[in-house]
């Protein structure tokens, strides 16, 4: 079921799920795996990863996850890891709107939310001379606030701890060939316990979104999940590099997909998810669900 094309309105969603929060989790997971995947999840005995993601969201807790899910909490958590050179420049992190000062800010930048996730909440902001500052305002004012301690509506457990929702101002990434307005090639590494097993390419977010997924010698594995598969992309040549950073960030973890960008052969981090799609993402071919979930020994 395409839910999406019978409620269209993302807030409209997210209230019906809201006046469903009483719902028990354990019961909750079921039923949205039911209506996303047109099928019912073995929780008894799980084998897929997006199984096994569902037992991750109830069960599993790291007192450490509610601030790497936070765009800015993360960045003292890579610090932390000695990977401080791979972080984006950050000009601001505010309570609020008004307390920008955009004079401050330089032509170009982002402006995310500190909770927001899957994309969702990212304005781009090429030209800050021909930005109209009030229909900013309206989009960032738009954006869903999130409080401590609120259920999330996806029954994703280190979602709920995270801090009260701020605005986060970033410097805008561009790859020179490809230029300002194709969008940067993100490179998502799935790892479980310090071990990266394959990485999804998303191409062409802002035209034609397209994935493809390669293991840790850049072999295809003919595999894409929620987009279309791409064309084969070459391999960036610090590739090893980037498989010893995501090693080093995701060893805390039985799994965590982390994101990261490399921008004219220069690397940067992205963020840490730890579910992906919150567990319902279908791949194609259906079996690298299962090859996924052999990987996932603890959840």
């Amino acid at each position: 079921m395409n839910y999406k094309r019978i409620i269209k309105s993302r807030r409209l969603r997210l209230a019906i799920l809201r006046a469903l929060d009483w719902i028990p989790d354990a019961l909750m997971v079921r039923v949205q795996y039911r209506i996303k995947m047109g099928f019912w999840p073995d929780l008894a005995h799980p084998r897929r990863f997006t199984e096994k993601l569902q037992l991750y969201k109830l069960r599993y807790r790291n007192l450490v996850m509610p601030s790497c899910v936070d765009k800015y909490e993360v960045r003292k958590y890579v610090e932390d890891k000695g990977l401080g050179r791979f972080l984006n420049d950050m000009y601001g992190v505010y309570d609020s709107f008004d307390d920008i000062d955009f004079d401050l800010l330089p032509d170009s930048f982002v402006v995310k939310s500190t909770t927001g996730g899957g994309g969702l909440n990212v304005i781009i902001v090429r030209d800050k001379q021909t930005c109209n500052l009030i229909d900013l305002r309206q989009q960032v004012n738009s954006w869903n606030i999130h409080k401590p301690g609120r259920k999330s509506v996806g029954c994703e457990w280190a979602y709920e701890g995270m801090p009260q929702t701020r605005i986060v101002i970033e410097g805008l990434l561009h790859d020179n060939v490809a230029g300002l307005n194709e969008g940067l090639t993100d490179y998502k590494f799935f790892c479980f316990h310090g071990k990266p097993y394959c990485v999804q390419v998303d191409t062409g977010r802002f035209d034609s979104h397209h994935q493809h997924f390669y293991d840790m010698t850049w072999q295809s594995l003919g595999v894409h999940c929620t987009y279309p598969e791409g064309k084969p992309q070459e391999q960036p040549h610090n590739f090893d590099e980037m498989k010893k950073v995501a090693a080093h960030l995701s060893a805390d973890f039985p799994f965590v997909r982390v994101d990261l960008y490399n921008v004219n052969g220069m690397i940067y981090f992205g963020e840490l998810t730890f579910y992906p799609s919150s567990g319902y993402g279908k791949f194609h071919p259906d079996t690298f669900d299962f090859q996924l979930g052999n990987c996932f020994t603890e959840y």
